[in-house]
C-alpha cells in the first residue's frame, strides 16, 4: 500500500477502541503503583473491561487510580490485530486463539509506533532527500503488520527499529537544520528533575532524554526532537512545543501543562492539564 502523504490522514495509526477486543486491557500486565490501584497479570482481563470490550471507567480513569491507562497508546495496533490479523473473531469467541492474540498485540504495537514516526517524517518538507527511503521503510513495516500471527511472532522488532532509526534521525537533522542558531544536544541525557525553566531548546535533540519531573515551564521547545523522551510529570506549563518532532499523545498525557502550553496541531490538549 502506498504511504499516505499526511499523518493527519492516518486513522489506522490512531487507536479505535470500537474496533478492538480490549487487547490493552487484557494482554498487558500492570502492577499496583501510583499508576494502577491493583495488580493484573498478562492475559487476565481488567476488572473494568465490559462485555462490549469497553472500559467501564474510561471517563474517570485518573480519578480511579488508573493513570497508567491514560498514558498508553497502541497507535492503532489494537484494531489491526482484532480486525485484520484475527479477522474480527475475538478471544472470547475463540478462546484457543487468546494466547497468540495477546503475544501478537505488543509486536504489532511496536511496529505501529514505528509507522507513526515514519509517517511523520514523510510529512517533513525538509526530509525530501530521504523521502524515498522513508516511503520504502513505511511500506515494509506496513507489510509486516499484515502478516499471519506466526509470522508476526517471528518478527525481530529490534532489527526493524535499527533499520528505521537512522532514517528518522536523518529526517530530524534535516528538519532542525533550518532552525537558526546553535542547537543543543541532550540526546539520551539524564535530566530527571532538572531545572530548565524558560530554557532555549528550539531545535534541540532530546531523543530518549529522561525528563521525568523536569521543570520545562516556559521553555522554548519549538522544532525540538522528542522521540522516546520520558516526560512523566514533566512541567510544560507555558512551554512552546510548536512543531516538536515525533512528540506523541502519551508523552503529553504523562506531562503537566496548562492553557498557555502550545502543542502541535495534530495532538490534543490533555483534559487533566490546568486551565
Amino acid at each position: 500500500m502506498p504511504a499516505p502523504t499526511s499523518h493527519t490522514a492516518h486513522p489506522d495509526l490512531r487507536a479505535d477502541c470500537g474496533d478492538c477486543f480490549g487487547l490493552c486491557c487484557v494482554a498487558l500486565p500492570f502492577a499496583r503503583s501510583s499508576d494502577f490501584p491493583v495488580n493484573k497479570s498478562a492475559g487476565t482481563p481488567c476488572g473494568n473491561l465490559q462485555d462490549d470490550f469497553r472500559c467501564a471507567i474510561h471517563a474517570r480513569l485518573r480519578d480511579s487510580g488508573y493513570q497508567g491507562c491514560t498514558v498508553f497508546d497502541c497507535f492503532g495496533a489494537g484494531q489491526k490485530v482484532s480486525q485484520v490479523t484475527f479477522g474480527g473473531v475475538s478471544w472470547r469467541d475463540e478462546p484457543g486463539s487468546a494466547r497468540t492474540m495477546y503475544e501478537v498485540f505488543p509486536v504489532v504495537r511496536h511496529l505501529h509506533e514505528l509507522l507513526k514516526y515514519t509517517a511523520e517524517a514523510l510529512d517533513l518538507a525538509a526530509a525530501r532527500p530521504v523521502r524515498a527511503e522513508l516511503r520504502r521503510a513505511y511500506d515494509r513495516i506496513d507489510a509486516l503488520t499484515r502478516q499471519a500471527p506466526d509470522a508476526l511472532l517471528a518478527v525481530d522488532v529490534d532489527a526493524v527499529r535499527g533499520e528505521v532509526n537512522p532514517l528518522l534521525l536523518r529526517a530530524s537533522e534535516l528538519a532542525r537544520a533550518a532552525v537558526p542558531g546553535r542547537k543543543k544536544n541532550h540526546r539520551g541525557a539524564h535530566l530527571m528533575g532538572a531545572r530548565l525553566r524558560g530554557a532555549r531548546l528550539r531545535g534541540a535533540s532530546l531523543r530518549g532524554a529522561l525528563l521525568v519531573a523536569a521543570d520545562l515551564s516556559g521553555a522554548d521547545l519549538r522544532d525540538a526532537d522528542l522521540i522516546g523522551a520520558d516526560m512523566r510529570d514533566t512541567d510544560l506549563r507555558g512551554a512552546d512545543l510548536t512543531g516538536a518532532l515525533f512528540l506523541t499523545q502519551p508523552q503529553l498525557n504523562a506531562a503537566r501543562g496548562d492553557a498557555a502550553t502550545r502543542i502541535p496541531k495534530n495532538l490534543e490538549r490533555p483534559a487533566h492539564w490546568a486551565a
